[in-house]
């Protein structure tokens, strides 16, 4: 999206704005401010001109000019209808050198998940990935992907959904026999040097307005929990939480809290299949960057850096 049309949907969201302003505005001509209106028109908003100035009456239901209309939060958005994997583009567009990008596909036809996993992802569901060139070194990168689970986390509450996060990179529902089914999975992704990040995709999947039958047996859906959402106010949702835990001024202990709050790993009994080997016990605490603390049953505790974590029943 040029700069210009960015400029104009910020400024529509704040009401009603005559012709002459949003030129003044923009630093454009007023022909210029008309032919902005109805590339916006023929994108699918409905904008009145009155006597008061040029308001929008109805947004799109999603698309990048949708997404970004009222989006508190400094991306710039790149919507597809069907793409293999957002991640990989995003990967494309840091080649090229940009940041604060989020490319978003209603479809993916070759999505993936954390080891290589396949995931579903047919439309219908929030498919996303955020290319950032945070000013953190390589070991910091976890913090990201906790981010990113939280803010999934917050935004599916917002909608009725009891969501919780499975460490390192899941985000659960729980039925009332405490059968637990995936919601959301993040694959985060990083290019970077001993003490500096090149570039960092934090890609969630969010099982979105998707049948639970279209889905594998252990993961659910928004629309299975409580209907059909709103995706684009979703997705707004998870960006701008996003951008407040990850904003520069944050604070990490921010991050750390608000995973604690929403984790469904905390208090279990877990088994970390880790590079080092099985790490069983129950899981304590989370500690930065994000490692996992594990009391095993010799009451010694381990820090979990990376690994598959298995949530274990109660004996």
């Amino acid at each position: 999206m040029n700069e210009t049309r960015r400029e104009l949907l910020a400024a529509l969201a704040d009401g009603p704005v005559p012709g002459p302003e949003l030129a003044e505005r923009l630093g454009v001509s007023r022909a210029a401010v008309w032919k902005q209106v109805e590339a916006l028109r023929e994108a699918g908003f409905e904008v009145e001109s009155g006597d008061a100035g040029y308001r929008v009456v109805s947004v799109p239901e999603y698309g990048a000019a949708a997404i970004e209309f009222g989006l508190d939060a400094p991306y710039d958005v790149e919507y597809h209808e069907r793409i293999p994997s957002t991640n990989d583009r995003a990967r494309e567009l840091a080649a090229d050198g940009t940041e604060n990008d989020v490319v978003v596909a209603d479809e993916q036809t070759g999505g993936r998940g954390r080891l290589a996993r396949e995931w579903t992802a047919p439309s219908g569901g929030i498919w996303v990935s955020l290319l950032l060139r945070p000013s953190r070194p390589p070991a910091d990168v976890p913090l990201y992907t906790l981010a990113a689970a939280v803010a999934v986390a917050r935004a599916s509450r917002d909608v009725g959904v009891d969501a919780r996060i499975k460490w390192p990179n899941d985000v659960l529902v729980a039925d009332e026999a405490g059968e637990e089914r995936k919601l959301c999975g993040i694959l985060t992704e990083m290019e970077g040097e001993a003490d500096r990040v090149s570039w960092l995709v934090v890609g969630p999947g969010i099982n979105a307005n998707i049948d639970a039958d279209a889905l594998p047996p252990d993961a659910t859906s928004l629309r299975a929990e409580v209907g059909d959402v709103d995706r684009r106010a979703f997705l707004q949702g998870v960006l701008e939480a996003f951008h407040r835990l990850t904003r520069r001024d944050a604070e990490v202990g921010e991050i750390l809290d608000a995973w604690r709050e929403h984790a469904a790993t905390l208090g279990r009994r877990v088994r970390v299949d880790t590079p080092g080997g099985v790490v069983e016990g129950e899981a304590v605490d989370v500690r930065f960057p994000g490692s996992l603390v594990v009391r095993t049953d010799g009451d010694d505790e381990r820090v979990v850096h990376a690994g598959d974590c298995e949530h274990l029943r109660p004996a």
